[in-house]
């Protein structure tokens, strides 16, 4: 009967959209990968410092120290233009994190709550083999928690100027009724199939 209730859970799942998070982002190049994370949680608060590292390495999982990379990191409100000055510029300063020694990391003020690009640039000083690269991210940053109720609904989104157009989907009920029937169904040739 368990394995019955674990292929009935995986089934759910799969029927909900469900899947697991995954707190860091990966990025990777030709022959330089990194992943990032944003402490505490991968969830920055807008006005709150937080500190970002990016676990930077070469091909085959080398790590690579920022003693050893001529590394920038723009960040960019989104959506926003080519050519568009970063909106920030922290600097980068050589952190150790987890395992790593020595990576790029930086102490980051988002200053509202919304979408915003991450972009790590890098190439390698004298001495370092590895190939120019740009790896860009895409961080949320919620509303801070230090903010009153009040500051709360003055605090601009930076993506309120967006205009999207309403996406034609499937309504939530219709999702819900195919999930239960689906369940039904399921229940329905279990017992079937248990009584053969």
């Amino acid at each position: 009967m368990s394995n019955y209730l674990l292929l009935l859970f995986i089934f759910v799942n799969f029927l909900s959209g469900i899947h697991p998070a995954f707190a860091h982002k990966v990025k990777t190049t030709a022959d330089v990968g990194a992943t990032l994370h944003i402490e505490p949680n991968d969830t920055p608060r807008a006005g709150e410092a937080t500190r970002a590292w990016f676990a930077l390495t070469r091909k085959g999982g080398k790590a690579i120290p920022l003693a050893q990379c001529d590394c920038q990191l723009l960040i960019y409100a989104e959506p926003h233009a080519s050519g568009e000055p970063p909106l920030l510029e922290p600097s980068l300063k050589s952190v150790s994190a987890e395992r790593y020694k020595g990576i790029p990391g930086a102490e980051i003020t988002f200053p509202r709550a919304g979408s915003y690009q991450l972009l790590l640039v890098g190439k390698p000083t004298a001495g370092s083999k590895f190939k120019p690269f740009q790896l860009k991210y895409k961080v949320t940053v919620a509303v801070g928690a230090a903010q009153t109720k009040t500051e709360t609904q003055v605090v601009k989104n930076v993506n309120e100027n967006i205009t999207e157009k309403p996406e034609a989907g499937i309504p939530i009920w219709a999702i819900a009724a195919l999930g239960f029937f689906s369940m039904g169904m399921l229940l329905f040739v279990l017992q079937r199939v248990n009584k053969d």
